[in-house]
């Protein structure tokens, strides 16, 4: 690809790092938070880059998953200020589903076409320090072949404190009930500094980085995230993407990159003012710079970027296909965390409406599995075609909303 005539018209910094990006080589972090000050043609040049690096990667695929996310209490002991999901035990809103509720909706799930169960919760007092290991050997002997991508390092650093063991017995016997892979949530901005001001107690760098490393040396892979658009700096981007290819360099256990926007609408440290400079969520040009230069500074370390339709809608989230994006994500079916926090595109989109989204830009939709081994490629003339989930009522799943209003599934205080 030659941008020989288009390199001579911007800054020689910029120019000398697309050409090291083009020749297939790796950039340093100072070459990095170069290309996120960059803007106007420079950032144009960047997302071409990205699509090209991607389409060379990937070809037209892009891919999704049909998924069911299972958020089974929103009590929790933290009070990190960007959620808007947790409750205190003592609330009304306060709601907790039994194991028995969870297994029907993953059931639900597999007989609509789901392959994946995804589950995370708040952290409830005084919890059974088994009961993410209960769920899920209770989730595989009911439905052997869906894969469980449950609990982030949060709450796996939670249920080891509760059962007393450590963080690596836990992962051991989380894996011998049947958890498959884990979310890499809970990272936010893997700045210590920046998380002891939105998120003070939440599990630290340090610690997020023992549990993922851990979980991928003994065949558990996980995703990778981060938030942003709320107090971090381009530098402390930056910082938080080396740690992950520096992680994925020694294991090669992160399935993809997903970059979250922060959601500011419902989020206490925002409307509160409990944060000084917070910010309403990124730009479009932020989002933009984030999901292309991920793509660029991870290309050769985690092959997937994954855009969250839930935070960035389907129109924005169809534009970043073609700025070094590949997957869409998942279905989802009951999204609650960025429901309650204000977002407004959750809770299910169907996979037909995915694959048009996918097709209407020209690239080729593809069914997934959660480790991305392709189940369905659709062409031109079935990506319209309807499946049991694309029937489906999104009513007929409950919403955040009703959930919270349910005396059936109140949290009982302990």
């Amino acid at each position: 690809m030659n941008f020989d005539h288009i390199l001579k018209y911007i800054d020689p910094i910029i120019s000398n790092i697309i050409n090291k990006i083009i020749d297939g080589n790796n950039i340093s972090e100072s070459e990095t938070l170069e290309l996120f000050n960059s803007r106007g043609l420079e950032l144009n040049l960047i997302v071409t880059v990205a699509n090209y690096l991607c389409k060379r990667k990937k070809g037209d695929l892009v891919t999704y998953v049909i998924n069911r996310n299972i958020n089974f209490t929103n009590v929790c002991i933290k009070r990190c200020g960007f959620c808007a999901f947790s409750r205190d035990f003592r609330e009304e809103e306060g709601y907790y589903l039994p194991i028995e509720e969870i297994i029907r909706r993953a059931k639900e799930a597999e007989k609509l076409g789901a392959t994946e169960i995804c589950i995370q919760a708040g952290l409830p007092p005084k919890m059974d320090g088994y009961l993410y290991i209960d769920i899920c050997k209770a989730i595989n002997k009911e439905l052997p072949n869906i894969h469980i991508h449950a609990f982030s390092p949060e709450e796996i650093l939670y249920g080891a404190k509760r059962s007393n063991c450590s963080i690596e017995d836990y992962l051991l016997m989380l894996k011998e009930a049947g958890l498959g892979s884990i979310p890499g949530t809970a990272a936010e901005i893997l700045v210590q500094e920046i998380r002891d001001k939105i998120s003070p107690g939440r599990i630290s760098v340090e610690d997020w980085i023992k549990v993922i490393k851990y979980a991928h040396s003994i065949g558990i892979n996980s995703t990778s995230t981060i938030m942003y658009g709320h107090i971090e700096s381009y530098l402390d981007i930056v910082k938080h993407l080396a740690i992950l290819k520096n992680i994925q360099k020694e294991t090669n256990g992160f399935t993809e990159f997903v970059p979250l926007s922060f959601v500011h609408s419902e989020a206490p440290m925002y409307n509160r003012n409990l944060i000084k400079n917070i910010r309403n969520g990124p730009t479009g040009e932020e989002v933009l710079k984030m999901h292309a230069i991920a793509r660029i500074f991870l290309n050769n370390h985690i092959e997937n970027i994954q855009v969250s339709w839930v935070k960035e809608g389907p129109r924005m989230a169809q534009i970043l296909l073609e700025a070094g994006v590949n997957d869409f994500g998942g279905t989802l079916i009951n999204e609650s965390i960025s429901t309650s926090a204000g977002a407004s595109f959750g809770q299910l989109l169907k996979p037909k409406e995915i694959r048009n989204l996918i097709h209407k830009i020209g690239k080729i939709p593809a069914q997934r599995s959660s480790k991305y081994k392709i189940i369905k490629k659709f062409s031109k003339d079935n990506y319209m075609n309807e499946e049991l989930l694309d029937k489906s009522d999104p009513q007929d799943f409950g919403s955040y909303h009703e959930l919270v209003k349910l005396d059936s599934f109140r949290f009982k205080r302990v």
